[in-house]
């Protein structure tokens, strides 16, 4: 397992600096790497560390998902309102929508097995976003407007939402019935989680109030707590519907409103374990792309990928009538909300560990998701920011005035 850490790592951190100095996301480079020391192509990665995969990709998204608590200012969130409800859950059931209209005509699947492929497919990526999201508001970009914030927060619960639905699919798919009350979890699940971070935060709050300690002990027992609350989620599973991730960011929003220096300090200390989490991540989600899969589809899953991408962007669209911003912070949020990688990578195998006739092919359509969505949607926040939002005006004044 050493040796494959090792390989992870030193391989990955030299990918990614190849395609930053191409000017591509090192994202791209990372998601290589994986794939090319995977079991699918050079096969250099220890069985031991891949049987462990999705709990160290995980741990990642819980170090992101802090780290984006810690920077998200809920009275930025209430000035957006309505767009960061409505993208929480309105541009994946439009992205369902054209993927059980489109697959059955080009890929030749049912109406069922194309819900349940976008399911699969239409669960945009916190782990793409979240970091990007943070960078711009680290550089002021779209901060007046709060752009960030709404992408990022929406971000989060989209994930929620499209894993019920896709848990009442396969039901569905295997011949179970499913009722109203599996709908019902959405709500509640997302409305637990986001409580039971609360309290945590609150609690965890005033322990750092009264007791005095370093920074790093803090580190550790915000990342305790963390895994503590998502085993809850599995713990509870099938019998309360509670979001052990939205709780974790939820937690930190709590800690950066009611202890903002401490906060700020945590969140530094969390940009630099994210340096190594994000390595973790993408080099782990890459090495479960199996190749043969993606190629297999051939260019009808590639043109199903982008028509869908188009019905996930109107879905953005439509949330954000009625709003302040202009047509090219419209066009920077549709593009933004397009990456995909982690939950297709933990689920998009499960239809064909089921035995559901779909398998193969919505395993090959996720994986595709990810070659294409992940780099494709980092290059294009990457090369538009500058173009498409204006920067924090404060920032701009102060500019003015040196």
């Amino acid at each position: 397992m050493l040796t494959s850490l090792a390989l992870i790592f030193l391989c990955g951190l030299l990918f990614g600096s190849v395609f930053s100095k191409l000017r591509l996301p090192p994202l791209l480079g990372m998601l290589m790497t994986g794939i090319v020391l995977g079991p699918y192509a050079l096969d250099l990665l220890d069985p031991s560390i891949l049987s462990i995969s999705a709990e160290l990709r995980q741990l990642a998204l819980i170090i992101i998902l802090l780290r984006a608590g810690l920077n998200l200012n809920i009275q930025d969130l209430k000035k957006v309102g309505r767009p960061a409800v409505l993208m929480c859950f309105v541009p994946a059931c439009f992205e369902i929508t054209g993927m059980v209209l489109l697959a059955p005509r080009l890929l030749g699947i049912s109406v069922l097995d194309a819900a349940v492929m976008g399911a699969v497919v239409a669960a945009v990526s916190p782990a793409v976003i979240v970091p990007k999201m943070l960078f711009l508001m680290e550089k002021g970009y779209g901060t007046d407007k709060s752009i960030p914030q709404l992408i990022m927060a929406g971000a989060s619960v989209d994930d929620v939402f499209v894993l019920v639905l896709f848990t009442s699919f396969t039901a569905l798919a295997q011949g179970r019935a499913v009722t109203a009350v599996s709908f019902f979890q959405v709500p509640v699940s997302i409305i637990c989680g986001i409580l039971l971070g609360m309290v945590t935060g609150l609690g965890l709050g005033r322990l750092f109030q009264k007791l005095h300690m370093r920074d790093s002990v803090k580190v550790l027992i915000l990342l305790s707590v963390s895994f503590l609350l998502v085993a809850l989620e599995n713990t509870l599973k099938g019998i309360f519907p509670v979001s052990g991730l939205l709780a974790v960011m939820s937690m930190g929003v709590l800690l950066q409103r009611r202890r903002y220096e401490a906060a700020a300090r945590l969140s530094v200390k969390f940009s630099k374990l994210w340096v190594g989490a994000e390595l973790m991540l993408f080099v782990l989600v890459g090495a479960t792309v199996d190749l043969k899969y993606a190629l297999s589809a051939g260019a009808a899953a590639v043109l199903l990928i982008f028509l869908v991408l188009l019905f996930r962007m109107l879905g953005v669209f439509l949330s954000l009538l009625k709003t302040k911003l202009t047509r090219k912070e419209r066009f920077f949020c549709m593009l933004a909300y397009t990456p995909k990688a982690t939950v297709q990578a933990a689920v998009g195998s499960v239809p064909l560990a089921m035995g559901l006739s779909c398998g193969n092919i919505v395993l090959t359509v996720a994986v595709l998701s990810i070659l294409i969505t992940a780099p494709l949607g980092a290059f294009c926040i990457d090369l538009t920011y500058k173009k498409l939002l204006c920067k924090n005006t404060a920032e701009r004044a102060d500019i003015q005035k040196g």
